[in-house]
């Protein structure tokens, strides 16, 4: 079975043997740096929501955080038909969930429009403006990236003949899980965990229409991952273990869904093996002109068979709309999303016996499995951090106690002054925590964001970013901060052709 320290140590040896091409680098394929420090303070009971979530992983739900951020890379050329690129993005973390991370350690190439990719990068999910959005159900760039190799079409290339009317773009990709130090040590005793998780995603993405000629385009495409092998302690009692089969035909399985064999669990035989679950994503995005667009987006998640096709309604989703307004100083980004996952798929389940020949295969419990950590790296939500992260659990089990909610966000941005930008989130959700495990009330909370960005004419590349952040309700408590970012960015060796 594939360990981590192979896969990150793959990563390495790659990143190395491109490292002496950087030095005889032309100017347009100049090695870009980034620089970075912060620190938060906070009262309450945590660091505020929104300066904890969606930054990759790399925050703290404790309290008076900080680290200290490094990386270099060489970007890859899209306008190119041969073109290769490389990262490295290291951190030293004050109150962290580990003290050195390893955030971004990867190589890439792309010849023509197929792309590779080995390593560990921050790949935002399929919707446009993550800095304004909740996240993705299935991507939302709240938890560390996750090391692997990927390949595949990233970006979208135009159907022959199709005169740019038509485009695809999708991938396959294979990794693991690099959390399981951070689980042994954070992990209540006698609880399931599970170390050595292996991972696989895929995803398969259309686009129809041509904005250089109509203003109209349309997008639709499925997302889907499965956590699979590993060993699972403490199930499916205390002091017991279970050992998931990793060998070649599990691989296949991954990728096309199907039941496991008999060195499996029997409910993984019924259903499919391991932790299956995607998405369908939907957008509508209209741009009459380059300075403003309006942009409609839906994403169905799933869990398993059920609610990946039309057997139960659709009730669940992520619905949003985002619109880029024309120039003007004081608000040129407005977004706006609704999240419902109450209903999954409804409250009964039932495998079919001899006795009772029918199947009803609802009761979804989203991000959970019963043999796996969920949908979660290093106690962080891959998915949407609105179903609230493992690690948020005073009891510290890896467990999404509130999945079964509703939520409204807004973000909204603009640039009042030529060195002065500020961001707002906010968002109030209510929660009924699980069908197995509700809660005696339903409970709320309100997380509210404003951001100051300050980026000095006479210092170019340097940014400072203040922060303020409060949540109020029963869901994860009350608390208040700030936080502040200092960096600096810019070229190693001379500034790119295109940038000058």
């Amino acid at each position: 079975m594939i360990k981590t320290r192979h896969l990150l140590l793959l990563c390495a040896l790659t990143v190395s043997a491109l490292l002496p091409a950087m030095a005889e680098a032309e100017w347009n394929d100049s090695i870009r740096y980034r620089g970075e420090i912060n620190v938060s303070f906070a009262g309450g009971k945590n660091t505020p929501f929104w300066l904890m979530n969606n930054q990759w992983g790399l925050s703290s739900r404790e309290r008076n955080n900080g680290y200290l951020r490094l990386g270099a890379f060489k970007d890859l050329d899209r306008g190119k038909r041969f073109s290769w690129g490389a990262g490295v993005d290291l951190a030293v973390g004050y109150r962290m969930p580990s003290v050195f991370a390893v955030q971004q350690l990867y190589a890439e190439v792309k010849y023509r429009c197929l792309d590779l990719m080995v390593g560990s990068k921050e790949i935002p999910g399929f919707f446009d403006s993550p800095d304004l959005a909740s996240g993705n159900l299935l991507y939302a760039g709240n938890a560390r990236p996750i090391p692997q190799v990927r390949a595949g079409i990233f970006d979208y290339a135009d159907f022959w003949g199709t005169n740019g009317w038509f485009a695809v773009k999708g991938y396959l990709a294979f990794g693991k899980f690099t959390d399981n130090n951070w689980i042994k040590n954070w992990v209540a005793p006698d609880t399931k965990y599970t170390l050595g998780t292996l991972y696989h995603s895929k995803a398969l993405f259309f686009r129809g229409g041509n904005a250089k000629k109509f203003p109209l385009e349309f997008e639709f495409g499925m997302e889907m991952a499965t956590e699979f092998g590993g060993t699972t302690y403490n199930y499916p009692s205390p002091g017991n273990k279970l050992k998931m089969p990793s060998g070649f035909k599990n691989w296949i399985k991954a990728i096309i869904p199907m039941g496991g064999g008999s060195d499996t669990p029997a409910g993984e035989q019924t259903n499919v093996e391991g932790n299956f679950l995607g998405s369908w994503n939907f957008a509508l995005s209209w741009k009459p002109q380059a300075d403003w667009s309006l942009r409609l987006y839906y994403e169905h998640f799933f869990e398993d068979h059920s609610m990946m096709t039309f057997d139960y309604p659709w009730k669940d989703g992520l619905y949003g709309i985002h619109a880029k307004l024309p120039s003007n100083r004081w608000v040129s980004d407005v977004l706006y999303e609704f999240i419902y996952m109450k209903d999954q798929s409804g409250p009964v389940y039932w495998d079919h016996t001899p006795e009772i020949n029918e199947q009803v295969s609802s009761r979804d419990n989203y991000y959970n499995h019963y043999i796996y950590n969920g949908w979660q790296h290093w106690g962080m939500g891959i998915g949407n951090p609105l179903i609230i992260s493992p690690v948020y659990n005073d009891n510290h089990r890896l467990f999404f106690r509130s999945t079964r909610m509703w939520g409204h966000h807004l973000g909204f941005r603009g640039q009042p002054l030529d060195e002065l930008g500020y961001k707002v989130l906010a968002s109030v959700q209510k929660s009924w925590g699980t069908y197995d495990r509700p809660f005696k009330e339903p409970m709320k909370s309100f997380n509210l964001l404003v951001e100051a960005s300050y980026t000095p004419k006479a210092l170019p590349g340097w940014r400072a970013d203040l922060s303020f952040g409060m949540d109020a309700g029963s869901l994860i408590g009350n608390s208040y901060g700030a936080m502040l970012r200092i960096s600096k960015t810019g070229w190693l060796f001379g500034k790119s052709k295109k940038n000058r």
